[in-house]
């Protein structure tokens, strides 16, 4: 059997998985931020990574998969004063922000249910680990890669940079960086444009805020995800996922902070789902054209024209590798819909043929071990369900062929 290839966003190459401490491995990907309806594009990375995750459990790896909760900190522009989103969504429906939590939560978690996503092993809320994240910010400023300015502490990203590279994942470069966040306003505490805030002063109508060492506020977003990921998984762990938006800046700011707290690279292996589109157009509130999950279920969407069932949509999901964009139709979904029909066809007909000792065709064993180790070789090459899926069907003509 071929060995599993993973392909790696921060060397931006295929290689050998070589887990840190085998047969363990452990695995973190960015969960949703709680403050409304999950959309497609969280979905498809989440059923990506329930795929990453299902097949290392194949081959025998004991995987502990952490998945976060954002409740707290996520605000809609890090680069002003801007409202946290869930304070904002609370503001809008009149409710406490832990009741937008509570109620956005048990949303998500019936959504993955319905698409038979299976459970992480630990699902940590960023509420739940202030403390630590305080410790981390401590940490940040005792190595000098922080400071504090009005209440608040933020990265310093230039001087990290004279020892590391600061957009080393995402490609990019921070003097561009630099002259384009020159334009942005509500900039006057920091040193430079380009550095985040990893504890935030809080305003005082802002609901959610904790005391600290700075006063009165609360957690970075970026900052969540380092203080959860290594505190369940170590200092430097096997593979970090999430959607393709994320690689920059969360997940640029996450390995600098992990650098500037404790010395170390917090990931061995990135990986990045791809997004989606509609019709060929970028899916966007903005647009006017995205599709909640229940409306794809349902068919309540002026953009469908029926409803589909949840294993045929992660069926048309799985058609295309989780790095390639994919594009949502009517006619797509339809096709994906015969197909997976077809599959589910071929499966009740190979527990209705009889088997008859003596009577077994060579040819068609030899068939059946090659097919599977394609779907092996396939699926070790960076899990291309595409590629498996292409060689489930020529098993399946075979099948059907005997009905």
């Amino acid at each position: 059997m071929s060995e599993l290839k993973i392909y790696n966003s921060l060397s931006r190459e295929k290689e050998v998985f070589k887990p840190l401490n085998p047969p363990f491995v452990g695995l973190y990907v960015c969960g949703p931020t709680v403050y409304s309806e999950p959309h497609l594009g969280n979905l498809r990375t989440f059923m990506t990574f329930d795929i990453v995750y299902r097949y290392l459990l194949h081959l025998n790896y004991k995987v502990r998969y952490v998945r976060n909760i954002t409740d707290v900190g996520h605000i809609t522009n890090e680069f002003d004063e801007s409202e946290d989103r869930i304070q904002q969504q609370a503001s809008r429906e009149q409710l406490e922000p832990m009741e937008i939590v509570n109620k956005y939560t048990r949303s998500f978690h019936k959504l993955t249910s319905t698409f038979n996503l299976i459970d992480p092993d630990i699902e940590p809320t960023a509420t739940g680990h202030i403390i630590e994240q305080i410790d981390m910010v401590k940490r940040i400023l005792k190595n000098g890669l922080a400071y504090e300015s009005e209440g608040s502490v933020y990265f310093d990203v230039l001087k990290y940079n004279e020892k590391e590279n600061y957009g080393e994942l995402s490609g990019r470069v921070l003097d561009d960086l630099v002259a384009g966040y020159r334009e942005l306003d509500g900039q006057k505490d920091k040193k430079n444009p380009v550095d985040f805030a990893i504890w935030k002063k809080a305003a005082s109508n802002h609901v959610m805020q904790w005391d600290s060492p700075w006063g009165m506020g609360f957690p970075g977003w970026h900052l969540e995800c380092s203080v959860m990921s290594t505190k369940y998984l170590g200092k430097t762990f096997d593979i970090h996922g999430g959607g393709m938006d994320l690689k920059f800046p969360h997940h640029e700011c996450e390995i600098a902070q992990s650098v500037g707290a404790d010395g170390q690279k917090p990931v061995n292996y990135w990986m990045h789902g791809n997004m989606l589109t509609i019709n060929g157009q970028k899916m966007s509130k903005s647009l006017n054209n995205s599709i909640l999950p229940d409306e794809l279920i349902s068919g309540e969407n002026e953009l469908l024209e029926k409803g589909f069932h949840p294993m045929v949509i992660r069926f048309f999901m799985m058609q295309t590798h989780y790095a390639s964009t994919i594009d949502f139709s009517n006619q797509a979904l339809i096709a994906a819909e015969k197909g997976f029909q077809r599959l589910m066809n071929a499966f009740k007909n190979l527990h209705n043929l009889e088997y008859k000792s003596g009577n077994v065709n060579p040819e068609a064993v030899e068939e059946v071990k090659s097919n599977l180790q394609k779907m092996s070789d396939h699926m070790n090459d960076d899990f291309n369900t595409a590629e498996t899926i292409a060689r489930i069907f020529d098993l399946s003509k075979k099948i059907n062929s005997y009905s």
